[in-house]
């Protein structure tokens, strides 16, 4: 059973169809297939013909506030590293980069990769939110599936399920503007749901996804301090003992401990690992050294690609976080016009950006688009290591949308953010 991304691409206005009726959660609390999919396409016909402000007829706050609960408590329960062992020999694994609120693309990718199911696992890099005009309705429906499919279906958490970014790049305003007085209280809940949020996975014991990438130690020298005042112990960003020449890779145990309910700054101790797994980009330089470019992650070079395949015995790390604005701005780097791009390519393995948002972002204020493709990964057993890409246009024409920031003037992600006012805004 599949929803036709297609069946109702017309901009026909609401005065001549019928609205679908509200979603309601089920008494039980057990989703069904018929259920997700009834959700799925209420979210495409309501973005096509309902104003933004009448999203509530689709999904009361009510029934927002069941699903949103029941989809926290499975997140929350999961490892920062999620290890995906579950797989038979007839099972195939789809791993989806950013997808920034491009809810008609993440509706054609689901089609056209195959629904999830028993033999279909899905791994989702981040980056459901911001700069797109359908943030909310993509990571509701990608947590119904999550819900409908615990198993199966997996959300990471992107740099953009943060207070900051969403504040600055528009998710927030778009909820307030679609469920006005109860705005702030849907905002909150998706807060709460992003703080669950697991950081990676492992898959196959063979490939590792992360939305930035690799992460450093934090492991701190013994203090000279009494046990009791342990606690005051901080490894800032900039401290001496993180500085470029004492960087060294991190170990899942230390990735394991991380506190990743911090959705923003101070980054600090073992919440460094969080901030690296999330805004880290990958470098054609060898060596490992802090991100100046965006303030916050690694930068991280071939060398350490192959020291950390080698360490954990893995032979792919598939990360996103970088699109055609900011690959743009890396010339060192190849461009996202395919939507991946193979960025360190070494003895034990390879590196691939993965990014699934094509025709991206939905508003630009340059006056040529990227027009980007976007791409999502199969991985079939027994060989996990040898990916076989996906490239996709956009659904166009999209519907008409008005942008919740104001793309012409808002700091682009991937330059050096404003650390401070990240602090005050926390």
């Amino acid at each position: 059973m599949q929803f036709d991304a297609d069946s109702s691409a017309s901009s026909t206005t609401a005065t001549n169809i019928q609205s679908p009726p509200p979603i309601q959660w089920p008494q039980d609390g057990t989703l069904t297939l018929e259920w997700v999919l009834n959700l799925m396409s209420s979210f495409d016909w309501s973005s096509r013909n309902l104003s933004p402000t009448d999203l509530p007829s689709i999904l009361p706050v009510p029934d927002f506030d069941k699903l949103i609960l029941c989809g926290s408590k499975i997140l929350h329960k999961e490892p920062n590293c999620v290890r995906i062992d579950d797989i038979s020999s007839d099972s195939r694994v789809v791993v989806v980069g950013d997808v920034h609120g491009q809810l008609h693309d993440v509706i054609f990718l689901l089609n056209d990769a195959g629904l999830p199911s028993d033999n279909r696992i899905f791994v989702f890099n981040g980056d459901y939110v911001d700069r797109g005009a359908w943030g909310f309705e993509t990571f509701v429906l990608l947590l119904a599936w999550k819900i409908y499919l615990p198993n199966r279906v997996y959300l990471l958490r992107g740099n953009h399920e943060s207070k900051y970014c969403t504040g600055v790049y528009g998710f927030e305003k778009e909820v307030m503007t679609k469920y006005g007085s109860q705005g702030k209280h849907v905002y909150r809940k998706c807060l709460g749901c992003f703080e669950g949020l697991p950081l990676t996975t492992v898959i196959a014991g063979q490939v590792y996804t992360a939305h930035g990438g690799i992460f450093r130690s934090v492991t701190a020298p013994p203090s000279k301090r009494k046990q009791g005042k342990k606690r005051n112990r901080k490894i800032s960003i900039n401290s001496e003992e993180n500085s470029d020449d004492k960087l060294s890779l991190g170990s899942f145990e230390e990735l394991s401990k991380a506190r990743r309910i911090v959705l923003d700054p101070p980054w600090e101790g073992p919440n460094l690992i969080p901030g690296d797994v999330l805004w880290s980009d990958p470098s054609p330089k060898p060596g490992l050294s802090p991100n100046t470019q965006r303030g916050i992650g690694l930068l991280w070079g071939p060398d350490c690609t192959d020291n950390f395949l080698k360490k954990f015995n893995l032979k792919l790390i598939i990360r996103s976080h970088e699109g055609p604005d900011a690959r743009e701005k890396r010339p060192d780097l190849a461009g996202m016009d395919q939507g991946y791009t193979i960025d360190h390519d070494v003895e034990s393995g390879k590196v691939i950006t993965l990014f699934s948002a094509p025709d991206y972002p939905q508003f630009q204020a340059t006056k040529e688009r990227y027009r980007n493709r976007g791409a999502y990964i199969m991985l079939e057993p027994p060989n996990f290591d040898t990916p076989i890409f996906h490239s996709f246009e956009a659904v166009l024409p999209r519907p008409k949308a008005n942008p919740y920031y104001d793309f012409e003037e808002v700091l682009d992600s991937d330059e050096e953010l404003d650390l401070a006012s990240m602090v005050s805004s926390a």
